[in-house]
């Protein structure tokens, strides 16, 4: 049963020869001619996909790209101990790096665009996650290279380990001269590189390709070599791996706190933004006809610590004209359909919120306690208006006599939660 199930898995069935295997690799390592024009045509395609946030260009870009070549080469060469074609492959893929990296750079620095989208973003942070996808992606690769059927895996592994798109990012960041998203990107670019070439050399040797004869002490530091890059290239995204889940965990707990106390209480949202990695953390909101008073922004930011959001700084937009334009950028990014009328609409509508009194009791109320008062009018005026001093007051006009004004002042004041009403009484008849 165990001799069965070994040659259902067994790499050696549909193998092709391994002379041709190592020709057509080492054909596919050199960067002369037609392989330079198709690197720098798939460049400048994979750049602007990047630019116009497309990923179907993207995916364009990675399927005609020949970086594979050389990569796949180094790791022939590792499990073979050939070092003149190591030579040669590490020497291709600098060439095909440098080239890229210079097409790039140009492109994005003569672009008049550069604003950084989110296909772009995506490749300045590399994890663990990445690590596998290279190292599973390099595995697929380099099976479907050996076997007499080659099979549709090829395009799927250019597209899978995306060595063109990190390669066109850093690029963007040298062009840019933004260095952290170049060595985020970079360090992607090399992860993808490196594991396809660790894979490549697992592959070759459990197939018992033949080696260049070789001291056994080298051999010994080869694998000791490659065990320690290994380490050294895992070690980064382990920890990038853990900001990562980090930063999810986080947006999650905010998303919930902001669900909980906003969402689920009626207010709506036209502006969210949630940052992890600035410090303080910061939660920003802005709504379309809620204001809050700082005592009330102080308590909410009270609350984030018992609901899992310590270190964070909850922050909301009260729709001004300062605001605006950032409101309505970030409603553009996610689709939302509101346009800046709606904003000035809310913001009149706001402003007609401080002026309104809805108390539909209250001249009974004045009628019942104080029944020689009549005629009565109120609402809110603005005093000393376009001057540093202008406030709004709540005004209150009667007729007829009042024994104790100042009691009748109090208890308005008590009822409608106002500071400093007035009275006028009407003399009039």
């Amino acid at each position: 049963m165990f001799e069965s199930l070994f040659n259902f898995i067994n790499l050696h069935n549909g193998e092709e020869k391994k002379e041709k295997v190592l020709e057509n690799v080492i054909s596919n390592i050199s960067f002369r001619g037609s392989n330079l024009w198709i690197l720098a045509c798939a460049i400048i395609i994979a750049s602007v996909g990047l630019n116009v946030n497309s990923t179907a260009v993207i995916i364009g870009a990675m399927l005609i790209s020949p970086l594979m070549g050389p990569i796949v080469g180094a790791g022939f060469a590792l499990g073979t101990y050939n070092f003149p074609l190591l030579k040669k492959s590490i020497k291709n893929l600098l060439i095909a790096t440098i080239v890229s990296l210079t097409v790039s750079s140009l492109y994005f620095y003569i672009s008049p665009f550069k604003d950084v989208q989110s296909e772009l973003l995506a490749r300045t942070s590399p994890n663990i996650y990445d690590v596998l996808i290279a190292f599973f992606g390099g595995l697929v690769g380099i099976i479907a290279i050996t076997r007499v059927e080659k099979g549709n895996p090829i395009p799927g592994v250019a597209i899978a380990t995306a060595l063109m798109p990190p390669l066109c990012t850093a690029g963007f960041g040298l062009a840019t001269s933004n260095f952290v998203y170049f060595f985020g990107a970079f360090y992607l670019y090399i992860i993808n590189c490196f594991f396809i070439c660790i894979a490549t050399f697992f592959v070759v040797k459990y197939l018992k390709y033949p080696s260049v004869i070789i001291d056994n002490k080298y051999e010994k530091r080869i694998r000791y070599g490659i065990s320690a890059l290994i380490l050294v290239m895992i070690v980064p995204s382990f920890y990038l791996a853990y900001n990562l889940f980090n930063e999810k965990q986080f947006i999650r707990t905010a998303e919930q706190f902001i669900q909980k106390e906003f969402d689920n209480k009626g207010y709506t949202i036209i502006y969210k933004k949630i940052n992890y990695n600035t410090s303080p953390k910061s939660i920003d909101v802005a709504f379309l006809n809620k204001k809050f008073n700082p005592e009330e922004i102080a308590s909410f930011n009270k609350m984030l610590i018992s609901n899992g959001l310590s270190d964070t700084k909850f922050n909301v937009r009260q729709s001004t004209d300062d605001v605006k334009s950032e409101i309505l950028n970030e409603i553009n990014k996610n689709n939302i359909t509101i346009s800046e009328k709606d904003i000035a609409v809310s913001k009149l509508r706001q402003e007609l919120d401080g002026y309104k009194i809805s108390d539909s009791t209250l001249v009974q109320e004045i009628k019942a306690i104080y029944p020689t008062v009549s005629n009565i009018s109120y609402g809110k005026i603005e005093e000393y208006p376009k001057t540093d001093s202008a406030k709004l007051r709540f005004v209150l006009i009667y007729s007829g006599k009042m024994k104790d004004k100042a009691q009748f002042k109090n208890w308005l004041e008590i009822r409608l939660r106002e500071k400093d009403v007035k009275l006028i009484e009407n003399s009039e008849e």
